[in-house]
């Protein structure tokens, strides 16, 4: 995915940031015990398996067969456990002109419940590995089992726990397409709203007319063995309450050395696009991890299944658990 740290965030950021500054939806709870929060039990092995099954079709590029098979495992898999699938199919045009037709596969567990919780993640995989140290493969697509799938496997094994031990809120996952394949730098021009297409598309059409959640939580590259996650600004900015928690939750349950009590530059993800247009307070949990760009093998053939740490699978799930099954109607 191209994570591209926008030097300033700017005007759009604080004029929207004006109108949910006061995080209305989201509310920082005081002096809760998250240790003793009743949660599910997530299987890592579960998680890494399904990372695997993804990478397993090869990668997941619009307009390929591979997109193709990898969009219907995935809505089977979802079918299994959710009880309402929505398959938000939709073309969008890329970097370089060309239509191609996106896929949002999102899944509702307690569909009638108003209220709701939002968790997403994005299941495409870059078209370039344009970070590759080779420039010969700055033209191939990568792997992605970090950058895409890690998340999106947490989301999954998630979502088998949740079919039965159901927590007292309403949940959507959804899984973003078209994130991840924006404008590429060997190109001599940028632009950055050539990423994020699938979450574009679906905070502009949402797949349930008036939908609201209450906030949401975005997982990018969760499965690095050395897990780092800052308090990023978009998410700052929009979501300041439900930052806080997230982060006061971690520190409870023992992972504040995964997330770090940081401040650091806004980020162009899928989030932005929930919080500016869908006006739903969300935040990215994403690797930040110091002197390279989010992780060292981001945007390289590199990214595979050997970056993927089972037990970081596992950190990031107990923590997104235990703020979901600590929601209350």
């Amino acid at each position: 995915m191209k994570k591209t740290l926008m030097a300033v965030v700017g005007a759009t950021i604080a004029l929207t940031a004006c109108n949910n500054s006061s995080d209305k939806n989201v509310k920082t709870i005081e002096q809760v015990d998250y240790t003793a929060v009743d949660i599910p039990n997530f299987v890592a092995d579960s998680a890494y398996r399904y990372v695997a099954e993804q990478l397993a079709f090869g990668p997941r590029v619009p307009g390929t067969k591979e997109h193709k098979q990898c969009a219907q495992y995935l809505t089977s898999k979802m079918q299994q456990w959710a009880d309402t699938v929505y398959v938000q199919d939709f073309n969008t045009v890329l970097w370089d002109g060309k239509t191609v037709k996106g896929t949002n596969i999102i899944a509702s567990f307690d569909p009638a419940n108003p209220n709701r919780v939002l968790l997403a993640a994005h299941w495409d995989s870059r078209a370039y590995a344009d970070h590759d140290p080779n420039p010969d493969n700055h033209h191939k697509a990568i792997p992605g089992a970090n950058d895409g799938a890690s998340g999106v496997g947490v989301l999954m094994e998630m979502a088998r726990n949740m079919q039965a031990k159901r927590p007292g809120v309403g949940v959507d996952i959804i899984f973003f397409d078209a994130e991840d394949q924006g404008i590429p730098e060997f190109e001599t021009r940028y632009q950055d709203n050539t990423w994020c297409l699938g979450a574009q598309h679906w905070a502009k059409t949402p797949h349930v007319m008036f939908y609201r959640a209450k906030y949401g939580i975005l997982l990018d590259m969760v499965g690095n063995a050395n897990p780092r996650y800052t308090k990023e600004e978009v998410s700052r900015t929009f979501a300041p309450g439900l930052m806080n928690k997230v982060w006061d939750v971690a520190n409870q349950l023992g992972y504040s050395s995964s997330f770090v009590n940081e401040n650091t530059p806004a980020i162009l993800d899928d989030h932005l696009y929930v919080n500016q247009i869908a006006q739903i307070p969300m935040v990215d949990i994403v690797q930040n991890q110091p002197g390279v760009s989010f992780f060292e093998h981001w945007h390289t053939m590199n990214d595979n299944m050997d970056v993927i740490d089972k037990q970081a699978l596992k950190q990031v799930a107990h923590v997104v658990f235990t703020v979901v099954y600590s929601e209350k109607n």
